[in-house]
């Protein structure tokens, strides 16, 4: 086959695994955003936050497995399996009536989830090498409209449709791209050696990865505050459950638009200052959410947050796939199982606070995790410098 042609056709599945994945990180706090579904398991708000750990756990156990077996095995196994566990695990959410049912959901759909997750951004930081940065931001515009059709759905069928038909409709998605990536010739694995958990462990002392690491877990929890907590925040500040349920599709749309953003302002700013520039606009958005007596002004906040939140993840992996091409499944996998923390432990967090407090305390949570971000990338942008400038001292001498 072209390879020219290939490499579309990869970057397709990709893209396509992608917005299955959106529409993972999208479903709990979509259907949350419902009263028919808490009064459907009979659960807290601490429960709910319960339940996104659990599909952040999942996503966390996926992240660390499935890294090195993509440089092992290839991406194509991976893939499928990633494709049926999200099927399998949407149509457990469908027909669930108990807390503990919804839980192996959870588990099995983050399962699922970060299996897709790990695969398509290792793809794709693959097979465009130099140009990765604006591809998987391109990338990560999919993962937007997946996390975007949820609530639009969700919001727009109501009293057409039940929350059981939406998650068979979704499971029916992720069972066509099982069968894509059946059909699609992938790369061969790159890793010829035998498999070992002591070298996939190892990559955590390569210069920056552990600082890379915990920007984006500090990036996860707060997405995973924002995806899992928005439509409940918008509930708790007196929007009826359509309201709310659009305004958390006005994030995922901002963050989407974000990554469309970010693919050109690549092209004329570095990773490094893309990542550190967003974070202090999520921080000002977070503000702005936290403050909002206002219809309009919670939309701003929720705006700017999505727009900032965008570029973040997709333009950190570029850095890590920049600088440790030659085993990028493994980096990434670490990379998202470390991040993963933060998406487990953040919105957890939120659920606990809420249920002590309120739910606009609880959203304090992203707001540390904002400052977080600028704390590291400000870390991040001097250690490049610096490394920069040890190398043109070398080259004069």
């Amino acid at each position: 086959m072209n390879p020219a042609l290939q490499r579309k056709l990869l970057f397709v599945g990709a893209c396509a695994g992608m917005l299955v994945f959106g529409i993972v990180l999208a479903m709990l706090g979509t259907v949350f955003g419902m009263p028919e579904m808490h009064m459907r398991l009979r659960i807290s708000l601490a429960q709910q936050g319960d339940l996104i750990l659990l599909l952040y756990l999942g996503i966390f156990l996926a992240s660390l497995l499935v890294g090195p077996l993509i440089d092992h095995l290839g991406n194509r196994i991976n893939l499928i399996l990633s494709s049926v566990f999200v099927a399998l695990a949407m149509l457990l959410f469908s027909s669930a009536h108990s807390f503990r049912m919804a839980a192996l959901a959870a588990i099995v759909l983050g399962f699922g989830g970060g299996g897709l997750n790990t695969c398509t951004n290792a793809l794709v930081s693959d097979v465009y090498g130099d140009n990765r940065g604006p591809m998987l931001n391109l990338l990560g515009i999919f993962f937007g409209i997946g996390a975007l059709c949820v609530p639009m759905l969700a919001a727009s069928l109501e009293g057409s449709f039940t929350i059981p038909q939406l998650l068979v409709f979704c499971a029916t998605l992720a069972g066509f791209c099982a069968l894509l990536y059946v059909l699609i010739r992938f790369p061969r694995a790159k890793a010829t050696q035998a498999f070992s958990w002591r070298e996939t462990l190892g990559v955590a002392a390569y210069p920056g990865v552990l600082l890379l690491a915990f920007i984006l877990c500090f990036e996860a929890g707060n997405e995973a505050c924002v995806a899992g907590w928005t439509s409940t925040y918008a509930n708790t500040s007196g929007f009826a459950p359509k309201i709310a349920t659009f305004i958390l599709a006005g994030y995922w749309a901002a963050l989407m638009l974000g990554r469309v953003i970010a693919a050109s302002l690549l092209q004329v700013m570095s990773k490094i200052s893309v990542t550190a520039t967003c974070a202090i606009i999520s921080v000002t958005g977070t503000l702005i959410l936290l403050t909002a007596r206002s219809l309009v002004m919670l939309v701003l906040g929720i705006t700017l947050i999505g727009l900032s939140y965008g570029p973040i993840f997709p333009t950190t992996l570029a850095i890590a796939g920049d600088r440790y091409t030659r085993e990028a499944g493994t980096v990434f996998g670490l990379l998202f199982s470390i991040a993963l923390l933060g998406g487990m432990i953040f919105p957890w967090a939120v659920g606990r606070i809420s249920e002590q407090f309120s739910v606009r305390t609880g959203m304090l949570v992203p707001l540390l995790g904002a400052a977080g971000i600028c704390t590291l990338s400000g870390k991040l942008m001097a250690e490049m410098r610096r490394g920069q400038g040890s190398n043109s001292t070398t080259a004069k001498t």
